[in-house]
């Protein structure tokens, strides 16, 4: 009975907006303390020492947990390949630039059994160096250096993963309530955000859809997955080809015999889990997926023997000791190595997720290719090795050490170097003068400004103000962003900086300004003169130094991908009629604090940040919903005061609950119109807590300072140029 007790407020209240993942991370959980900074310490590590330990680490087998083919090499791929393989591209998360691998969920997914091990195995090196290498850093490097100690050319590594010390807590990690349960498809699509089919894998199920030993059909939802994670038709033959030329996987029994995760595990066994009653439980007794396969005959060398095997030879269905459907070459020798008896052999097999690279065209194309031009093939693995392991990590400035690439790859977001010197504190005045001479109205500007730096994602430290992309395409097009409107307001940055630039040619000066830095100037400008009309004389921080991204420097499939549905700070939700209040997850609140966290605020930068954003009309078409005062562009703590003010009755204003329009109570007169997440604000306990102390008389200058606090943090997340 105790079991089921509730114990937490989500077990009372299970559709109760939960504010927990804007409190993550807190400089309170980072046991180093807030003087520790991981960019400095890791300068100072020597990382060939580094390498050289992992590479001895690689053949020095423990009696705890044998190597298989007396090389840890392959669990250490696997190990970084899973760390990183969970990253998507629609929101960012998952990925390894954190190091959350080490924790639930991801710790715990049946993906990734045994997996607890590898992290294990690598304890002596991290005990070695302690606070100047990550566990986010030493699970992606060891990975690398396993490849290249099994052959392949790298093409190269970067330092600058920091870890986290608590789970992440994201909620969108699945829908299910239980582990691999295929409930993610609506039609022939898996629903966003979501990379992998089921619940606790990284990808697809190897032995086909649901189970199903279909290669076609796996092909399709492998191509589905690859692409929900950014890497197209050739990278994604190129990782499955070069990933499975190592290793093998384990099913040695029946699952059965196998125990609980990590987290659910017994005291005694200190964190490790899985562990696995049948024989010894380990080496040639393990169980991991369940399959029991070996794909080369060098499971230890890189090379072309997993795509010669895959065509040479006609595949037939058989089961697993574990009761998996796997594929076994017809009329093959016994030519794959055991791992653990020299003097046994075994025939070839293969997992259905295998076979798509034969039997689906566009794969089988590449992977012919790949197998007649084996140089071809190690450069596209190390290429697509390369990216998978690094895309969370943002520009290539982010990338710390000597073994960073020279190449900047599109994923960085890259930008143009600036060869031009900085304006002064002269000419920002000069500036914000002549942009608010435009015809551009303050919610224009600030709207713009917003648009421009809350595309930033904290998750991989894409997007952002800087590189001006809200000036090409698709973000142009974006609808949140008002392409018409938008068209309009750049047409006047254009024209002011043009006549800036040629100015300062004219005049022998050094100097320009970009439109990046013109976005973001606007929006400071358009702030301090609203603040003024309040009575409140305020100076937004501006930094200069941003420049102007080209059309060939965006990943325009990337920001097709990314465009927004649901913006809570603009007052935008692309379609209400989607919007069902038994599952909080749907609704545009949710996704106000799905953004929040994707930009790094606070709860109290979040409830800021829209009162601010509403008194200055910067709302999705200029219209009125949740702008709650009388004077329209003038920083006032008016949002909150009327929100909060007893004197208006709420009430249903659409069939989807989305939009509700005030009353006043005495006459029964409309005086307002807001959406779901402006009465969010007002309902929620926590908000309204922090609400209330912007509504109070004595906080309109606490209202209009800590508002430019916040928005200052915004217009700079993605200045790495600055830190």
């Amino acid at each position: 009975m105790g079991k089921h007790r509730k114990r937490w407020i989500t077990d009372w209240w299970p559709n109760r907006l939960n504010l927990k993942i804007l409190r993550q991370n807190c400089p309170n959980s980072n046991p180093y303390g807030e003087d520790y900074s991981y960019a400095r310490e890791v300068r100072t590590l020597d990382i060939d020492a580094v390498i050289e330990d992992l590479r001895k680490l690689m053949k020095s087998t423990q009696e705890w947990w044998p190597a298989d083919f007396n090389h840890y090499g392959p669990i250490f791929v696997r190990l970084a390949w899973h760390s990183a393989g969970s990253y998507r591209i629609y929101d960012g998360r998952g990925g390894a630039r954190d190091g959350s691998i080490r924790f639930p969920p991801r710790l715990n997914w049946p993906d990734n059994i045994n997996l607890d091990k590898a992290v294990r195995l690598l304890w002596p090196v991290k005990k070695k160096y302690g606070r100047k290498i990550s566990w986010a850093d030493l699970i992606i490097l060891a990975g690398t250096v396993a490849l290249e100690d099994m052959g392949v050319k790298i093409l190269g590594f970067g330092l600058g993963r920091e870890d986290i010390f608590e789970p992440d807590e994201s909620p969108d990690w699945g829908p299910e309530e239980e582990m691999l349960t295929a409930r993610r498809f609506k039609g022939k699509e898996i629903s966003k955000p979501y990379s992998a089919t089921e619940m606790g894998l990284i990808y697809v199920n190897p032995a086909g859809p649901g189970g199903v030993p279909d290669p076609k059909l796996s092909a399709r939802e492998i191509r589905l997955v690859f692409a929900r994670m950014g890497m197209n038709d050739e990278e994604t033959v190129a990782l499955i080809a070069g990933g499975h030329a190592f290793g093998k996987c384990h099913g040695a029994a029946p699952e059965e015999f196998l125990g609980p995760d990590p987290s659910s595990s017994p005291v005694e066994q200190m964190g490790l889990g899985w562990k696995f009653s049948y024989g010894t439980g380990k080496g040639s007794d393990t169980f991991t997926s369940g399959f029991e396969l070996t794909w080369s005959p060098t499971p230890t060398e890189f090379g072309i023997h997993y795509l010669r095997l895959l065509f040479e030879y006609e595949w037939e269905i058989e089961t697993s000791p574990a009761g998996k459907p796997q594929w076994v070459a017809k009329d093959a020798p016994e030519i794959i190595p055991d791992p653990y008896d020299p003097n046994r052999k075994h025939r070839p097999r293969m997992l259905t997720a295998d076979l798509a690279l034969r039997y689906d065209e566009k794969y089988a194309e590449i992977a012919r290719r790949f197998l007649e031009n084996p140089e071809e093939f190690e450069r596209a693995f190390a290429r697509a090795w390369f990216k998978l392991t690094h895309r969370d990590m943002g520009p290539k400035i982010c990338h710390i050490g000597k073994h960073v690439p020279e190449e900047e790859f599109i994923w960085q977001d890259p930008l143009p170097e600036r060869d031009y010197d900085l304006i002064e504190e002269g000419d920002v005045e000069e500036l914000k003068r002549r942009i608010l001479d435009s015809e551009l109205s303050t919610s224009q500007l600030v709207y713009t400004a917003w648009s421009s730096a809350s595309s930033y994602r904290n998750s991989d430290r894409r997007g952002g103000a800087n590189g001006a992309r809200i000036r090409l395409y698709p973000m142009n097009r974006w609808e949140v962003n008002h392409p018409d409107d938008l068209k309009r307001v750049l047409g006047v940055y254009e024209r002011i900086q043009r006549e800036f630039n040629e100015e300062q040619e004219r005049s022998g000066s050094g100097k320009r300004v970009s439109i990046a830095d013109l976005i973001v100037l606007g929006g400071c400008a358009a702030i301090e003169r609203a603040a003024s009309k309040a009575g409140t004389g305020v100076e937004v921080p501006f930094t200069p130094g941003r420049v102007d991204a080209t059309q060939e420097q965006i990943e325009v499939e990337f920001y097709e991908a990314i465009e927004p549905f649901a913006d809570g700070f603009r007052n935008y939700f692309k379609d209400p009629s989607t919007i069902d209040e038994d599952d909080v997850y749907t609704t545009p609140e949710y996704f106000l604090i799905d953004k929040a966290h994707l930009l790094g605020l606070t709860v109290p930068e979040t409830v800021v940040l829209v009162g601010g954003l509403r008194v200055l009309g910067a709302v999705y078409r200029y219209g009125k919903q949740g702008v709650l005062t009388e004077t329209p562009g003038v920083l006032t703590n008016d949002f909150f005061v009327n929100l909060l003010d007893m004197s208006f009755e709420w009430k249903q204003a659409d069939e989807y609950r989305y939009t509700f329009k005030g009353y006043d109570r005495k006459t029964g007169e409309q005086k307002w119109i807001a959406t779901r997440v402006d009465l969010i604000i007002a309902h929620h306990d926590e908000l309204r807590a922090v609400a209330e102390v912007y509504a109070c008389d004595d906080a309109r200058e606490k209202f209009v300072r800590d508002f430019v606090k916040a928005w200052n943090k915004v217009m700079n997340l993605d200045r790495f140029d600055t830190v």
